[in-house]
């Protein structure tokens, strides 16, 4: 079990030594190829063969989460017609470690002729495709993690980790943000969190509770009750808040007065000035209160008028969290 780990450690520490090589490669080539990405009006098109295509694959995934459109080419598929997708104002971003790719070479006289940007990212910097760049990223590392240096895995770890560089600094350069990512992932609970609005999840209409300061507390039971949420609103003339009344309102109230209780009104057990949000608050806002505040119920509020309910549930539902 020891000799299993020291290989894991070795493996884990010669990738890790890898990604820091890098930082001594960074030169103005990479702010050149920053600035042709940042520059173009159409897309980046990142391609590679066998493992750098699968890492590719994943730096254009990286890219058009942040704000830089991008996908994946197979070059084989390339030559037989899916060139096609590709324009003159497209950046084009070939992976091949020793820059020798058959199938990546063999794009080049198409790029030159479209005046298609390339920017090559390669571990050997004479090499055919690096010459043959407007721009190489040198991702070359002093030897591999597999004790054969034959199985690509620093290589390909540098190359991901470089890809992630130029993502992240397109990220800054674009003044990016928090609400721009969210944009792009929307099923994400980050997305939830920055677009769905108290609106969305509220209960008005019918399902909003509501009586009236002069109702019975026997009203008050059945609005709570009937409605499930936990809560009802007391309103005055044209819907105004006065107070809401809580099922825990209910419990303490038996627990003092008894049977008294239910001779009382709801003006009479009612909470003045209760926690609200407004429609158009994030609903991950109405969250934070409830936290805070150790509740489970926001009054919907224009600021004078009852609108609706948001409970938790509601809002653990979305996966809002």
């Amino acid at each position: 079990m020891e000799d299993i780990l020291r290989i894991a450690v070795r493996v884990l520490k010669t990738e890790a030594d890898a990604i820091i090589g890098l930082t001594e490669k960074l030169d103005q080539n990479f702010e050149k190829a920053i600035e042709i990405i940042y520059g173009s009006a159409g897309r980046v098109v990142v391609t590679g063969m066998g493992k750098s295509g699968l890492v590719g694959k994943k730096i254009a995934a990286t890219l058009a989460s942040t704000g830089t459109p991008a996908f994946s080419l197979h070059p084989g598929e390339a030559s037989h017609g899916d060139l096609g997708m590709v324009t003159s104002q497209d950046v084009i971003i070939a992976i091949s470690n020793s820059g020798e790719t058959e199938e990546l070479v063999g794009l080049i006289p198409f790029l030159k002729r479209f005046s298609v940007s390339l920017i090559s990212m390669t571990g050997n910097a004479q090499s055919t495709l690096a010459r043959a760049a407007d721009v190489n990223l040198d991702v070359s590392v002093k030897e591999e993690a597999c004790t054969l240096g034959l199985v690509p895995t620093a290589s390909t770890t540098a190359t991901m980790a470089m890809g992630d560089a130029i993502a992240v600094a397109l990220l800054i350069k674009r003044g990016f943000k928090e609400e721009d990512f969210a944009l792009f992932h929307p099923g994400g609970s980050l997305g939830k969190k920055l677009f769905i609005t108290v609106k969305d999840l509220m209960h008005s209409g019918n399902a909003l509770p509501v009586v009236s300061p002069d109702a019975p507390m026997t009203d008050v039971v059945v609005e709570i009750s009937c409605k499930r949420l936990g809560i009802t609103v007391v309103a005055g003339a044209r819907g105004r808040i006065l107070g809401i009344i809580t099922d825990g309102d209910l419990r303490r109230g038996i627990e003092k007065w008894g049977k008294d209780f239910f001779e009382m009104k709801a003006r009479d057990v009612m909470i003045e000035k209760p926690k609200t949000v407004a429609e158009e608050d994030l609903a991950g806002k109405a969250l934070a209160l409830m936290e805070k505040h150790s509740i489970t119920s926001l009054v919907v509020s224009d600021g004078k008028c009852a609108k609706g309910v948001i409970h938790l549930h509601d809002i653990l539902k979305k996966g809002i969290v």
